[in-house]
C-alpha cells in the first residue's frame, strides 16, 4: 500500500493505492494562517471497507499534520470518530 498526497494550493488529497487500484481518498483543506488541517471527506471504496483502510488515511493526514505543525479539525464524521478513539492525538485534535 502506497499513499499519495496531490496538494493544490490550500487542498489536497491523499490517496491510498494498493498495487493495481486505488484503496481510498481523504479531502483536506489548509488555513495556514491558522496552522490547521480540516478533513473534509474520508471515502473507502466498497471492496475494500471494513479492513481499516479509512483509519490509515486518517493516519497519513496527521502524519502530514505534524510534519507541517498543524492541528486537525476532523469535519468528516468518520475521521472524527477515528481521532476520537486514538489515544495519542490529543495534541493535535481540534474539537471545534
Amino acid at each position: 500500500m502506497t499513499f499519495t498526497n496531490n496538494k493544490s494550493g490550500n487542498g489536497g488529497v491523499i490517496t491510498l493505492n494498493n498495487e493495481i487500484s486505488e484503496v481510498g481518498r481523504l479531502t483536506y483543506t489548509i488555513f495556514p494562517e491558522d496552522e490547521k488541517l480540516i478533513i473534509s471527506f474520508v471515502l473507502v471504496h466498497g471492496q475494500f471497507e471494513g479492513r481499516g483502510m479509512g483509519k490509515f488515511l486518517v493516519e497519513e493526514a496527521i502524519r502530514f499534520s505534524r510534519d507541517n505543525n498543524w492541528k486537525v479539525y476532523p469535519h468528516c464524521s468518520y475521521a472524527r470518530a477515528v481521532m476520537r478513539r486514538m489515544n495519542d492525538v490529543e495534541d493535535i485534535l481540534l474539537e471545534r
